[in-house]
């Protein structure tokens, strides 16, 4: 005799005890605890994994032979369904999760394991907070760690659909076909479909009616026919060809009460959407409420807040991680009103983000245009584009938040496109409103409401900080591709030893510029040290390759404000280190998210620009030129906002926002302005208006004193808002001139 018999009989054994207790029952109200059935189970689930510890690897023994030949999950299923005695769907739940989780041969190939075990499936999450919820989520976690570990096996989950509807909820009487196991032709539901209509995943379906289990199942068949099962009537929702249940079933479960459950039904679908098989990526976004589910969720989330937030609290409410969303209001002390809601918003976005990151390409893509239509469009733009300020605030202050927030490459794209639109064409003053979202946007950072410029100008401050080539381009390169704002001057003979003598021909040089008239030679350099390892002057650096001397461009930024109205000179700690240890450490993060996006490294030669076209610098430069040219009359805080937008553009690697940003001494076409001749008229209205202001320099320290907290605020000063302009002036063009020179020493280091 074989070893193995004694093992084999014990199974037999305890299955017969499960089956004898149907056919010789006659009370089947008692629960299935207080029977021998759970203790049988477990029996059996113990030998099964004892037989497989003494075998060699991946060798089937005598009782799982017997547990697939005798279609053992197919009979607990029907005994599941029926939940007889009460209390068996949730020890059936229990056997299958352990069967697939404690064995480690490959189950779910086998025909007689994965039918019954999508059977189970579709019973998972059919009624929301049942007893069994906890035992249902286990099961279908399991099935998706298995489908993770063997991706293939996802085909024979996508089932496809019978050509008449889906169940109508017609209450349908257990046969003794179904028990048999030969419910090939008749699913659960009761209604008749063709052999090759079934998962037709794998060719193993045509070989289903085989022989007939041993006669003892026949009583309990016939025993059970008094059982009658009602399935519950399916969702209305006609969908294209297959069924994936096994995302219905966890879609339904994500809307359980229990926290603990939605967040593992989460977890579950971010495994599923994760398989790299295509036509489960297919099955997923075509043919489940997948994307409904993200879209409709974040619509109800985001409508839920309330009217008006205050938008620090949005800035400052702590990131979200989806899966922890348990916020409790009574232990918090920086409540404020809605908060829980805001939470709720921003982690269901979290999971969508990561949700999108994870997924198979094209189910990304989908998943990302859903919440683009279903979402952006549907819910956001309306709060965005209305005219009511308190509105506008809290829905940009959102937008800004999001845009923070996401992570995923490809939600980010669809952010942008819904943002920004999809235009690559340079932009004309005409057709400056196609995009109407943007449009607005753009209008919004030169708002009537400060608080409403601030907040657009930080919304687009942090997208450009986005790994998105698109953003930027939109916004600004699209304008700047032909160099239509530089006027082509061909050196002749006698510019080329005007060159080589270190001057630049066509410039104006400083100290002739009647703007220029009160700068001495001792001040034009004010801080020798860190000017020194500027490199020499060379032939080779001609006006046209657009690389001035970078001496001569710091030296240009740091004389644009007059003497009169520098203060930092005499206050300790404000000269450019700080500058140039930011611009350094900034221009190498820029220089990383631009790396992909293969910009030239220097600009396209004139001779192939399209000089004749007009120049419009786009709605977004035009905007923050405008907003740069009332400096000395608006909020230092706007100021502030306005200046650190113009540096973070001016950072970028590109070398035509480096020549329109940074180069003073581009030939500007006629009527076109760049961002040094935008300062230059500043100054030029700055020095009229110095002298009518009387003690102007002693007025000028305090401010910058009491802006750095040095002095304690005290009485209120006349033209405070034009002494604060000057600062944050002053300050600015020391900021560009340390990001020029960062710029230039990254380009002639190799």
């Amino acid at each position: 005799l074989a070893p193995s018999l004694p093992l084999q009989e014990d199974f037999v054994y305890h299955w017969k005890a499960i089956t004898h207790y149907y056919i010789e029952t006659s009370d089947d109200k008692a629960p299935v605890t207080d029977t021998n059935i759970p203790s049988h189970l477990e029996q059996m689930l113990d030998i099964l994994v004892q037989e497989e510890n003494e075998r060699e690897s991946g060798e089937t023994g005598p009782c799982m032979e017997y547990l697939l030949h005798h279609k053992i999950l197919e009979t607990l299923y029907t005994l599941g369904k029926a939940d007889c005695p009460p209390g068996m769907k949730q020890q059936v739940l229990v056997f299958y999760t352990k069967l697939l989780g404690r064995i480690r041969q490959p189950l779910l190939p086998h025909i007689n394991v994965h039918r019954p075990v999508q059977k189970l499936i579709r019973l998972c999450g059919e009624v929301l907070a049942t007893p069994t919820e906890n035992e249902e989520i286990q099961f279908l976690c399991i099935v998706c760690a298995k489908l993770k570990q063997d991706p293939y096996l996802v085909n024979f989950f996508l089932e496809n659909k019978m050509k008449s509807l889906a169940s109508k909820g017609v209450p349908n009487v257990i046969s003794e076909d179904t028990l048999k196991g030969q419910d090939s032709l008749s699913t659960d539901t009761g209604q008749s479909r063709q052999p090759e209509e079934l998962s037709g995943a794998t060719g193993m379906e045509q070989t289903e009616l085989e022989d007939e289990p041993p006669h003892q199942m026949d009583h309990l068949s016939t025993s059970l026919d008094n059982l009658s099962v009602t399935s519950l009537p399916e969702a209305s929702v006609v969908r294209p060809n297959q069924d994936y249940n096994l995302v219905n079933s966890l879609l339904n479960l994500t809307r359980s009460p229990d926290g603990r459950i939605a967040v593992k039904a989460c977890e579950g679908l971010m495994l599923l959407v994760s398989l790299p098989e295509p036509a489960a990526a297919k099955c997923l976004t075509q043919s489940t409420c997948l994307c409904e589910l993200l879209t409709d969720r974040l619509a109800s989330l985001y409508k839920a807040l309330p009217q008006s937030v205050d938008p620090l609290d949005i800035e400052t409410v702590e990131a979200i991680n989806w899966g922890l969303d348990s916020y409790s209001h009574k232990e918090d002390a920086s409540a404020f009103p809605g908060k829980r809601a805001l939470i709720s918003f921003l982690s269901w976005f979290d999971y969508c983000d990561q949700l999108i990151k994870e997924a198979q390409k094209t189910a990304a893509v989908a998943l990302a245009k859903a919440v683009h239509e279903r979402f952006f469009i549907g819910v956001m733009e309306p709060q965005l584009m209305q005219t009511s300020e308190m509105g506008i605030l809290t829905s940009t202050a959102l937008l800004h938040r999001i845009v923070r927030q996401v992570t995923s490459d490809v939600l980010l794209q669809e952010m942008v496109f819904f943002i920004l639109g999809e235009q690559r064409e340079p932009e004309t003053l005409a057709e400056i409103s196609r995009h109407p979202l943007r449009h607005r946007l753009i209008e919004h950072c030169d708002h009537i409401s400060d608080e409403i410029s601030i907040m657009t100008l930080r919304m687009f401050e942090h997208l450009l900080q986005k790994p998105n080539e698109h953003i930027l381009y939109n916004l600004v390169l699209r304008n700047l591709e032909e160099r239509n704002y530089t006027e082509y001057k061909p050196l002749c003979p006698e510019d080329k030893d005007v060159v080589e003598n270190g001057l630049i021909a066509g410039a104006v040089d400083l100290e002739e510029d009647p703007l220029f008239t009160d700068i001495s030679p001792e001040n034009t350099l004010p801080n020798q040290e860190w000017l020194s390892s500027s490199p020499p002057a060379t032939p080779d650096h001609p006006k046209n390759d657009g690389k001035t001397e970078v001496h001569k461009i710091v030296n240009s930024f740091l004389c644009l404000v007059p003497d009169d109205a520098k203060s930092s000179y005499h206050v300790e700690g404000t000269g450019y280190d700080t500058y140039l240890r930011d611009a350094h450490r900034q221009f190498r993060d820029y220089c990383a998210i631009c790396l992909r996006w293969e910009w030239p490294g220097s600009p396209k030669a004139l001779e192939k620009c399209n000089l004749e076209a007009a120049f419009f610098e786009g709605h977004f430069l035009k905007v923050l030129f405008d907003r740069m040219g009332r400096i000395l009359d608006q909020p230092y805080d706007v100021n502030l906002q306005v200046t650190s937008v113009l540096s973070r553009l001016s950072l970028f690697p590109h070398p035509h926002i480096h020549e329109y940003l940074l180069d003073p001494y581009v030939n500007l076409a006629p009527g076109c302005r760049s961002l040094f001749s935008v300062i230059v008229r500043v100054v030029g209205d700055l020095m009229l208006r110095i002298q009518r202001i009387q003690d102007f320099t002693p007025k000028l320290l305090l401010v910058r004193k009491r802006l750095l907290g040095l002095e304690p605020e005290g009485p209120i000063i006349d033209h405070i808002t034009l002494l604060e302009g000057v600062i944050v002036l002053e300050e600015f063009c020391k900021e560009l001139a340390a990001i020029a020179f960062v710029k230039y020493h990254a380009s002639s280091t190799p």
